[in-house]
């Protein structure tokens, strides 16, 4: 329902001129990106790109004076184990191990042929 609102309101006026993108603007974008465009498709994307950049202007409404900038979304401390130095296995006992064997390696199946 409060969406709907909004985009009832928004619909009536634009939140910012300067979010008006030019078709000179847009293709100056497909150019950089290289993709090409037709002269509808530049019409097309220039209306889309404008409600895109009508709807994140939005953000700049919000009220963040007493919000500490943040790295992540959520305040989580990490649930790994630090890293700890422990023995491993010599070559002889990780041969020990291995079904097959070729002299100092493991022999496995081919994995690429």
């Amino acid at each position: 329902m409060f969406w709907r609102e909004f985009l009832k309101q928004k619909e009536s006026y634009r939140l910012s001129k300067l979010t008006d993108l030019s078709i000179e603007e847009i293709r100056q974008i497909s150019v950089l990106t290289r993709i090409a465009m037709t002269e509808d498709e530049l019409e097309v994307m220039r209306t889309q790109m404008s409600n895109i950049l009508d709807s994140v202007t939005i953000l700049n409404e919000v009220d963040t004076e007493d919000v500490e900038p943040t790295g992540h979304s959520v305040n989580i401390k990490s649930v790994m184990r630090e890293d700890q130095k422990q023995d491993s296995l010599t070559q002889d006992e990780t041969l020990l191990n291995a079904p097959h064997r070729d002299g100092s390696f493991i022999r496995i199946k081919a994995v690429l042929e």
